[in-house]
């Protein structure tokens, strides 16, 4: 038999079965190009599960199948150091596939479960593989994401086509010294049957010598767990058909042409495949909804996930009910996450003991941070670092694996699990005054930051006050943004504060936030910073603050909250504490959320008498903010007038309005004036669709939609938005109609708004009558 017997037999096998490559590659689950080095003899001797994949794909009898693999025998060669005959495994290039070896792969979990997606894409990477450029592959992530199991189950399975060997390395990237690239170098090249002696001494030789023994081999390597690029650069392939999988907790962002490969959490159903692997799924099925209680108390992180298996595959007595109940005592979470020598504590604080001394700083107060994210800002605040610095710190943490970047804004998260470690790691290394210190300090900026960009959105003119530069704001849009993702922050800071006694700061905040409030009454925190400022006006003992507080409040449970008998009640507490002052403004208010929260709770007659009643105390005021007051409570008793059906005389208010909109107001801001006008334009539409006077109706309307939308104001928009909707499809314009609910519709949804509930009904009227096309339905 000549050489190449193994090949020649093969090919004549296939070809005799009048089928291709690809197709034989296909249904033996190998790669064409593996298939290919075999017929062509640069692949001897398959491994054993690799011939008898080929025998069943080409349903040979167990002769010739035999015949096949005995010529597979024949050209395997002899391990290295045997008895035998010597290996052809030499020092160059083409010296064929290599036997048993010390750098054997790790047994492959039985029980692996998920990441298919990654797996099929390591499949097509090695599938269009290309010799010049031997293919890389980083696996990366956070600790105890299963990264070095995902690249050992994947080694095993791509193993049939690198017929020329398999090969793992530890590289001990988390020791305090780890393997040096010069050991890890000699250990490949004996592996690969390079004699002691023939082993140069310097690295950069050893890496070369590598490179030649690996340019004609198809072989895997594993090289797992990386300290650095430079541990790496070293150990890789130059030509060649080669794959390598790294390992790392770092991101190795600096190693180039490589891919990456991010493995993610479980997803939930995942994550109880993993726990049903282990355990069995009879106790799974028997606690089905502990197993997801189980999964999510994991954060399904697998290495969490595995630990809680495993701990009760060894317990088999004991229910996933009682891991359940032990795992969501978070002081102790951390605690129960061990079976044996598995210990979700120890995996973090190996990457925890590799940082500098700042970014563990950062690291462990960043935990003191509220909500799910925070800014490198808050990060420096906390850490009391340089911002830069911080910012820094931050990227680290991040390469490391123990921070989650937000994918669009300059933010980070912590994973549950992590949060909770470097919880822990606070509490052991900081002292309390210093962490008291820390919250103290990221406190006093949030709430200046938050009150300097809520401030940006008060229409009322108001003495200038010296600018904050450590908390200033640039413009709107940035405040907007800033004062949405820093939502919890600043609103635990203003909680703090109010607990702390410093009640002047808490009714500071959240009076500057009154305007801001109303473009976002969406957000049902108004409800608690309006609570807390309530709560410091009494404690000062000032009845003014505490009724312009308790105006705002019962705004907050009517709009936000829609808890419309507690906004009463603090519209009637609002109206006692102003008529105690003698502030008029506030009696007048007081009487307006008093009547809005009796109309919400169907009491519409005594809302409307209440109204008359704000209206004329209002009129007979000559501030401008009664002025203001005046021009709200019109609009109101005109709406509550148009819900009663007297749409006449609610026109005839809301034109009041807009004649002293168009008067304009002494002293005010033409935008104020205008976002006033465009109310009373959205209220005139509607009366006059009251009416059925439909083509008098859009203009008012679209005017209002127009401002709305002009001052990035949804919450505002999208209720004038349905308002036009519905006079379009009396107007039939059923496709103008159709657009018009589908997007009022959907932005309602997202805002939470109880008119989407009106909006889904008006949709459902102009499907039912009319078809895509505009044409009556049958």
């Amino acid at each position: 038999m000549s050489d190449n017997g193994f090949g020649e037999r093969l090919h004549a096998l296939r070809t005799g079965a009048g089928i291709s490559q690809e197709q034989l590659a296909q249904r033996a689950g190998i790669s064409v190009r593996a298939l290919s080095n075999m017929e062509r003899g640069r692949a001897r001797g398959p491994r054993l599960r690799t011939v008898e994949a080929l025998v069943a794909a080409l349903g040979l009898d167990g002769v010739v199948g035999q015949e096949l693999e005995d010529a597979a025998r024949l050209g395997r060669p002899r391990a290295v150091g045997g008895t035998g005959p010597k290996s052809s495994a030499g020092t160059g290039p083409g010296s064929g596939a290599i036997g048993e070896h010390p750098l054997a792969l790790p047994r492959d979990l039985r029980d692996f479960t998920a990441r298919g997606r990654a797996l099929e894409d390591l499949r097509v990477l090695v599938e269009r593989g290309d010799p010049a450029h031997p293919a890389v592959v980083v696996v990366c992530g956070q600790p105890g994401l299963g990264k070095t199991a995902f690249a050992v189950h994947a080694s095993h399975v791509l193993a049939p086509g690198f017929p020329d060997g398999q090969f793992a390395v530890d590289l001990r990237g988390m020791d305090p010294k780890p393997t040096a690239p010069r050991e890890a170098l000699a250990r490949l090249l004996h592996a690969f049957g390079v004699a002691e002696a023939a082993v140069p001494a310097a690295t950069d030789d050893r890496s070369g010598l590598l490179r030649s023994v690996l340019r004609e081999r198809r072989v895997l390597l594993l090289l797992d767990n990386a300290a650095d690029e430079g541990q790496v650069r070293p150990l890789l392939p130059g030509h060649g058909p080669s794959l390598t999988l790294v390992t790392s907790r770092r991101s190795l962002a600096g190693l180039e042409s490589v891919h990456r490969t991010e493995l993610a959490l479980l997803r939930r159903e995942e994550a109880v495949e993993l726990l049903t692997r282990v355990i069995g799924p009879d106790r799974v099925h028997r606690e089905s909804q502990a197993s997801r209680d189980l999964a999510e108390l994991c954060g399904h992180l697998p290495l969490a996930v595995r630990i809680a298996a495993q701990r009760l595959a060894s317990r088999p007595g004991e229910t996933l009910t009682k891991l359940v109940a032990q795992l969501a005592e978070h002081e102790t979470r951390l605690d129960h996450l061990e079976a044996g020598s598995l210990r979700v504590r120890a995996a973090f604080a190996l990457s925890y003991q590799q940082l500098p001394p700042s970014a563990r700083t950062v690291f462990r107060r960043a935990c003191l941070a509220d909500g799910p994210d925070f800014s490198p800002t808050t990060a420096a605040l906390l850490a009391d670092l340089p911002l830069r610095q911080a910012a820094r710190c931050t990227q680290h943490l991040t390469d490391a694996g123990l921070l989650q970047p937000h994918p669009t804004a300059d933010r980070y998260r912590f994973h549950d699990l992590l949060r909770l470690f470097a919880a822990e790691q606070l509490a052991e290394e900081d002292e309390p005054a210093h962490i008291t210190a820390a919250r103290d300090r990221a406190d006093r900026w949030a709430l200046r930051r938050a009150t300097a960009a809520a401030r940006l959105f008060d229409t009322e003119p108001h003495p200038e006050t010296p600018p904050d530069p450590a908390a200033a704001v640039a413009d709107r849009d940035r405040a907007r943004i800033w004062l949405e993702a820093e939502r919890p922050q600043w609103l635990a800071a203003l909680h703090r504060a109010h607990t702390a006694g410093h009640h002047q700061q808490v009714i500071d905040t959240a009076q500057a936030m009154h305007w801001f409030s109303d473009r976002t009454p969406h957000w049902e925190l108004w409800a608690q910073v309006f609570r807390c400022a309530v709560g410091s006006a009494r404690a000062l003992g000032s009845r003014r603050d505490e009724a312009v507080h308790l105006n705002y409040l019962s705004w907050a449970y009517n709009m936000c909250l829609y808890d419309h008998t507690a906004a009463l009640t603090a519209a009637q507490h609002a109206l006692a504490a102003a008529r105690e002052c003698g502030d008029q403004l506030q009696i007048g208010w007081a009487l307006g959320y008093t009547a809005g929260a009796l109309h919400r709770l169907g009491r519409t007659e005594e809302s409307i008498t209440r109204l008359h009643e704000a209206t004329e105390h209002l009129r007979q005021q000559t501030g401008v903010p009664s002025r203001l007051a005046e021009l709200t409570v019109l609009n109101s008793l005109g709406h509550h007038l148009r819900q009663v059906g007297r749409p006449h005389e609610a026109l005839t208010v809301h034109r009041r309005s807009e004649a002293i909109c168009r008067a304009g107001v002494p002293g005010q801001l033409p935008e104020l004036i205008g976002l006033y006008l465009a109310v009373t334009r959205q209220h005139l539409g509607n009366d006059l669709a009251a009416l059925h006077r439909w083509n008098e109706a859009e203009e008012p309307l679209r005017c209002a939609l127009t401002h709305f939308e002009a001052a990035q104001m949804p919450a505002w928009s999208e209720p004038a938005r349905l308002d036009l909707g519905i006079v379009l499809r009396h107007l039939n314009r059923h496709h103008e109609a159709h657009t018009t609910l589908t997007t009022a519709h959907d932005a309602l949804v997202r805002l939470n708004n109880p008119r989407q509930i009106k909006a889904a009904d008006e949709l459902h009227q102009l499907n039912s009558v009319f078809d895509i096309a505009g044409h009556p339905t049958d």
